[in-house]
């Protein structure tokens, strides 16, 4: 537990120190990570989430928001998680007191869409998609959209929400969860 921490305290340095001058350069470094090297994109201002286990689980990771000028970036990187994929969403509350992760609430839903895939046709801001986790428990994921803001207090803004990982694929149809299953992980996500 305590390399985690380390691990991700380090990263939340390289990525204020990178964009702490007044100029913003779009960088990607490498995080060394207690489990593998984590590329990130670095420059502009930033969110954060660390995602830690729901009782009895042991996924964890972080989930990096980096906002460029009306674009936003997500890079979720997850450890310890079940192989196969697995649904991650961004849910309406940021808290993640309960064991079971039913303290963030439903999938966070803005426009009032129905559940569905991210970039075919409906679906909700929160709707990542699905996650593959390797044998070894990890995987990646990343996107990019403008349909975000962050830290501005208009109803797209993503701070303040949490994210959930699931233990289940995310089926895309059935609604309002896509039959993701239960809450494996949660993260507040946080400007920094």
């Amino acid at each position: 537990m305590k390399l985690r921490t380390l691990a991700f305290l380090l990263l939340a340095v390289a990525i204020a120190t990178i964009g702490c001058g007044s100029k913003q350069e779009d960088t990607t470094e490498t995080v060394v990570a207690a489990d593998g090297e984590t590329e990130v994109e670095t420059g502009g201002s930033y969110a954060e989430a660390m995602i830690d286990p729901t009782a009895g689980n042991e996924a964890n990771g972080m989930a990096i928001f980096t906002d460029r000028g009306g674009e936003i970036t997500l890079q979720l990187d997850l450890s310890k998680a079940p192989a196969g994929p697995l649904a991650a969403h961004i849910h309406e509350f940021g808290d993640c007191s309960s064991g079971d992760g039913k303290s963030a609430g439903g999938h966070w839903n803005p426009d009032g869409e129905d559940h569905g895939k991210w970039g075919d046709g409906v679906h909700h801001l929160g709707d990542l998609g699905n996650i593959e986790i390797d044998e070894s428990g990890r995987g990646l994921l990343s996107l990019t959209t403008d349909r975000w803001s962050m830290g501005t207090g208009e109803a797209n803004d993503i701070v303040g929400k949490a994210i959930i990982v699931h233990s289940g694929a995310d089926d895309f149809m059935t609604q309002p969860t896509g039959a993701a299953g239960g809450r494996i992980a949660c993260g507040v996500i946080a400007k920094k």
